[in-house]
């Protein structure tokens, strides 16, 4: 009957939810804050300490909402913070703005969308980068906290089902974009009603019906723009769902034959099929051309780069895949990028990442100075437990990734830590006393998630695993 046909769906739900994840100015793009500014009403000091310590769950700084008729109210994930200096000298310093995405208890009552903590995309804004306070919202929203929702005027539309943060990036011009004042760009990614086969996400293992579906589970990736970071305004993109990027499907008749696809130095592309492109995280290549082409391909020179989560076709492997971009809303594929290596507790994949460009601090300008490489940050998935850690990876060019290990691992299970079934999606930031600061999302044993923070200390060590300690925040005021 219909309720074992919805007890199996559970289930097969439940196996999907496994392999998922569970938890789910120019020259400083990467960095996203100004570092001259000086607090003189306050001062923020932190404690470092491990996860086997006695303040497992204080450096939570963001859970669901504790209303139930929120937008965020179930689940959230996938933070990215950015700082702002304030124009005025007003003693505070600047400001830290985070945007992430969050599901509420009835956003899927009838189970049919990916058990993840996609739904709508909020913000919050904090004085410290610990302590936050949600936003109202944009007005041209169905619910209230939201800045950018369901899309509800094109039915046809990639997005219409759920939504998810990529990244924010900083207001700013592009090739494409010129404004006085400078635009944000928000990459994110959605998922419509359409239906697919629940199977082709799940291996031979599961015993699943060749008629049994999911929804939204097609994901793609798109673009929004804003000027005042609060309310957004959906860019169409090439492709007639209105996305900027698409899975690569031989069958789709939209999208373009890898046989005619080349390489920046005009050689051929390898590019694997793909069930789903999501989790995007895009920086800007901001070297100069003899740069660019001193450390990538010849006569590659992109703007911008991309880093998605897919899971390819034919061998089910959760991967990381890189696209470029001359002006930030038409991409090309280059392939995967980043695969799970035997040999390490990414065995069961890779997925959700952020990446920095390289960066030096100078002690005494107080300043960080771009240098050339990228760092990656991301999450493995260990095939012994199923949970998910972050590793990172460095690169020259930012496409040839080499693996150097764990920096943060779960909580710890006897001591009730709330991040002890997962961490992932990170996003770094680096600090004015040149530190390094590690936004993340961690999920606990019942499966509830939240926003916590890590930080190492020294920033010559950030690929250290054992550098890096879970933060928490002690404030003390001085006239």
């Amino acid at each position: 009957g219909k309720s074992q046909a919805r007890m199996r769906a559970s289930a097969w739900l439940g196996a999907l939810t496994a392999l998922l994840a569970g938890n789910d100015a120019r020259n400083n793009v990467c960095c996203a804050w100004s570092t001259n500014s000086r607090s003189r009403q306050w001062r923020s000091s932190t404690k470092l300490f491990s996860s086997t310590s006695a303040s497992v769950n204080s450096n939570i700084v963001l859970r669901p909402s504790s209303d139930p008729e929120a937008f965020d109210s179930f689940r959230i994930g996938t933070a990215r913070i950015h700082r702002y200096a304030r124009d005025i000298d007003d003693g505070i310093g600047g400001e830290y703005v985070m945007w992430y995405h969050g599901r509420e208890h009835k956003f899927d009552e009838s189970g049919e969308l990916p058990p993840l903590s996609t739904g709508r995309i909020g913000r919050a804004t904090s004085r410290n980068g610990l302590h936050w306070e949600r936003c109202e919202g944009s007005e041209s929203e169905d619910i209230g906290g939201v800045s950018l929702g369901l899309n509800e005027e094109s039915w046809w539309g990639f997005d219409t089902a759920h939504v998810g943060l990529g990244q924010v990036m900083l207001p700013m011009s592009t090739p494409a974009v010129i404004s006085e004042g400078g635009v944000y760009l928000m990459y994110y990614m959605g998922g419509s009603f359409e239906k697919t086969p629940l199977k082709l996400y799940l291996d031979s293992n599961h015993d699943i019906p060749d008629d049994a579906t999911i929804q939204g589970m097609n994901m793609r990736i798109g673009v929004a723009l804003s000027q005042d970071g609060k309310s957004w305004g959906r860019i169409e993109g090439d492709f007639p769902c209105g996305a900027v990027m698409v899975p690569y499907d031989t069958s789709d008749p939209n999208v373009d034959s890898a046989i005619t696809m080349a390489d920046d130095d005009g050689s051929p592309l390898n590019i694997d099929e793909e069930l789903y492109c999501a989790w995007p995280d895009v920086v800007m290549n901001n070297l100069s051309d003899q740069q660019k082409t001193k450390v990538g391909k010849k006569g590659s020179k992109p703007n911008f780069f991309m880093y998605y989560s897919t899971m390819t076709k034919h061998t089910r492997q959760k991967v990381i895949a890189c696209a470029v971009s001359e002006d930030g809303f038409r991409w090309y594929k280059r392939g995967v990028c980043l695969t799970p290596s035997d040999d390490l507790i990414d065995n069961g994949g890779c997925a959700r990442c952020n990446v920095l460009k390289n960066a030096s601090y100078d002690p005494d300008a107080m300043v960080w100075r771009d240098e050339i490489g990228w760092t990656m940050y991301y999450e493995g998935i260990d095939q012994k437990d199923n949970k998910h850690r972050i590793m990172v990876a460095t690169s020259l060019d930012g496409r040839t990734w080499e693996k150097k290990g764990l920096v943060l691992d779960v909580g710890s299970d006897e001591d009730g830590a709330w991040d002890s079934d997962g961490v992932g999606s990170p996003h770094v930031i680096r600090m004015d006393d040149g530190s390094t600061r590690m936004y993340y999302t961690g999920q606990g044993k019942d499966g509830s998630t939240a926003i916590g923070v890590a930080k190492c200390i020294n920033h010559d060590n950030v690929t250290n695993g054992q550098a890096w300690a879970r933060e928490q925040a002690e404030f003390s005021f001085s006239s």
